[in-house]
């Protein structure tokens, strides 16, 4: 089965976009697995602090790199420590919740990592600029990375062999990367723009090595959605919120080739949470804008919260949860 065609078989699926609050995986897996039937995902925590945070749980994921906590934040090292195993051992008890609760599970399971580009923003190197600034290191950061996804995914299909998996990779300084607007480590500068085509050639590099359907999220303003399809993800995830008119035309040839977008329309912080058919209003209206056929609406188009929900109190994000599956639904049921 193509990358593309697994995602476009979840109709009116939703999920969310990675992170849960609290600090308990158990009562995190059971709320997933239970309002996301169609593209459960494995939860993160990032209250536990450092290493079930993103970039601590990317660093983990390193193959032969390593990085600890300095007062200025990530820092590679030249050895493992407290921070490293710590990083594996949270990873490792979230495993251990979503196994429990997909016992018998047949059907898509999503993922999440941080990209190389953004770990490449927010990690220093031992001297203490950010590893943006240097291009091998850059291109270390990707190709170990890489390996560190597959042993990743190996270990996720031995748990639960009936999961047809999908991964996320998180860029929310993606747009930064290339626009030239990351920080240096001093906060007084900031870091020359990568070159779309060099970033461009390391997302494909990632993408291409792996075996499953790879969605790029960034709840950043500017999402490059053209250099992501020609890295070629199957789905872009992002804050529908914060696209503009401007983006009608990349969205609707992205949607044509078969791209899935992830649709963000939940807020994902404690708010009034509106009814299901009203937070897609946006997406219909869209859909009508471009002249897109109303019937793909629900194959090309998934729901999820605008990002993540680690801000949230725990009833609000089993709420949310919820609704994007009823708005997901309403999707399908009511496309125009």
């Amino acid at each position: 089965m193509s990358t593309e065609n697994l995602l476009q078989t979840l109709p009116g699926a939703a999920t969310g976009a990675g992170s849960m609050p609290g600090t308990d995986a158990r009562e995190a897996a059971k709320t997933v697995t239970g309002s996301l039937e169609l593209l459960p995902h494995l939860p993160e925590l990032p209250a536990r602090g450092p290493g079930a945070d993103m970039i601590g749980r990317g660093a983990g994921l390193l193959v032969e790199l390593f990085a600890q906590v300095e007062p200025s934040g990530w820092r590679f090292a030249d050895r493992p420590g407290r921070d490293t195993k710590r990083a594996h051992s949270w990873l490792g008890e979230d495993l251990d919740a979503l196994e429990e609760f997909t016992q018998g599970y047949r059907g898509a399971l999503k993922l999440q990592a941080v990209g190389p580009w953004t770990l490449a923003a927010s990690v220093e190197l031992r001297h203490g600029e950010k590893a943006l600034a240097d291009p091998g290191a850059c291109r270390d950061i990707a190709e170990s990375l890489t390996e560190g996804l597959r042993r990743h995914l190996a270990d996720v299909r031995s748990r639960i062999p009936g999961a047809q998996l999908v991964l996320q990779l998180d860029e929310p300084s993606l747009p930064a990367v290339l626009s030239g607007s990351v920080k240096t480590a001093s906060g007084f500068q900031r870091l020359r723009a990568v070159d779309r085509q060099v970033a461009e050639e390391a997302l494909r590099g990632v993408i291409s090595s792996l075996d499953v359907p790879v969605v790029v999220h960034s709840c950043a303003p500017q999402v490059p959605i053209p250099l992501l399809r020609r890295a070629g993800v199957a789905g872009v995830s992002l804050d529908f919120s914060l696209l503009t008119e401007r983006d009608d035309d990349v969205l609707g040839e992205a949607v044509e080739d078969g791209t899935v977008i992830l649709a963000g329309v939940v807020p994902s912080t404690d708010t009034g949470l509106s009814d299901p058919a009203g937070s897609v209003q946006g997406v219909r209206t869209l859909w009508r804008r471009l002249g897109l056929d109303p019937e793909l609406l629900g194959r090309r188009v998934l729901v999820t919260p605008s990002c993540g929900l680690a801000g949230a109190s725990p009833d609000y994000a089993k709420r949310a949860l919820s609704l994007s599956v009823k708005a997901a639904r309403s999707l399908v049921d009511n496309p125009e």
